[in-house]
């Protein structure tokens, strides 16, 4: 049985983000990101209810200030005591797994989506889209991009503005576009 464009979109395949499927999962995070977005500071079970039906996973505890904006969001899945600041996106077109106590400042951008790199291949339309992990105990600089593919290790710190190309490893302080370690801890 061939696989479905959103079966392809998670497998890490070139695939149509123009299929319907995949155009209703969009629109659904659309509708509840407007939302998200338009609540106030006092609206904290609101927020949390909507996270609930958003992710795939939401830990206890989190707390994503807004705005926000993702591309499905039911491929998030996030850990206990995460905290996003204003102005984060996620392009979740693949799994971002966020771990547990994790803090992102303002901007952070993480990417799984992305396109290739061969022009005969992107004017086919088609768009690929690679995993993200996040460990736990990880704190992410203002401005950072986490590219597709990237693995951050545990008890780990980007610095702000870094663009995150490859794996960092655990207990490491890494900085700079691209990101290089620069300290271990």
């Amino acid at each position: 049985m061939e696989k479905t464009e959103k079966q392809k979109m998670l497998a890490g395949e070139l695939y149509l983000a123009s299929d319907l499927e995949l155009i209703a999962g969009r629109n659904f995070a659309l509708r509840l990101l407007r939302k998200y977005n338009s609540t106030t500071e006092e609206q904290l079970e609101e927020r949390s209810q909507i996270l609930q039906e958003l992710f795939g996973r939401v830990g206890q505890n989190i707390n994503i200030m807004p705005p926000f904006q993702c591309d499905y969001g039911k491929n998030i899945y996030a850990g206990d005591r995460f905290y996003m600041n204003f102005g984060c996106v996620i392009l979740d077109c693949n799994t971002v797994h966020i771990g547990d106590n994790v803090l992102c400042a303002p901007y952070v951008q993480i990417y799984t989506a992305y396109h290739p790199t061969d022009p005969d291949n992107r004017l086919s339309a088609k768009e690929l889209a690679a995993p993200i992990r996040i460990g736990n105990n990880v704190w992410i600089g203002g401005g950072a991009i986490i590219c597709p593919g990237v693995t951050i290790g545990d008890n780990t710190t980007i610095g702000a503005g870094s663009v995150v190309v490859k794996d960092i490893p655990a207990n490491v302080v890494a900085a700079g576009n691209p990101c290089r370690v620069i300290r271990h801890l």
